[in-house]
């Protein structure tokens, strides 16, 4: 069993930057994959970057490649995410989320555990 954290959201101004941190408060990350994935009003959950276990293979989804970064510290059991240059349509709660199996999906129904989500906001 894990249970996940995020922090790090708020309100930002279009261009600026925010880190959201995601952390286990039970359990380990050890042999997990890990994902962001975020949800607009009305839209459907969508997802936003994953990384192996290792750590050393990370994908993207289009809308935010050269803007985000995902990171993990296994001795932490923390996943980041750098999210810079941002924009209005970045506005949504974002959700981490830890998948079995230590290889990355694009698809949020193949995580095994999610965390509450934190609310980023970016004004024009």
């Amino acid at each position: 069993q894990v249970q996940l954290v995020e922090s790090g959201g708020g309100l930002v101004q279009a261009g600026g930057s925010l880190r959201l941190s995601c952390a286990a408060s039970e359990g380990t990350f050890k042999g997990y994959a890990m994902g962001w994935f975020r949800q607009a009003p009305g839209k459907e959950r969508e997802f936003v970057a994953a990384l192996t276990w290792s750590g050393e293979n990370m994908y993207y989804a289009d809308s935010v490649v050269g803007r985000f970064t995902i990171s993990r510290d296994n001795a932490k059991n923390t996943v980041y995410l750098q999210m810079n240059s941002l924009k209005p349509e970045d506005t949504a709660v974002y959700y981490c989320a830890a998948k079995s199996g230590g290889f990355v999906s694009y698809s949020d129904f193949r995580y095994d555990y999610w965390g509450q989500g934190t609310q980023v906001t970016v004004s024009s």
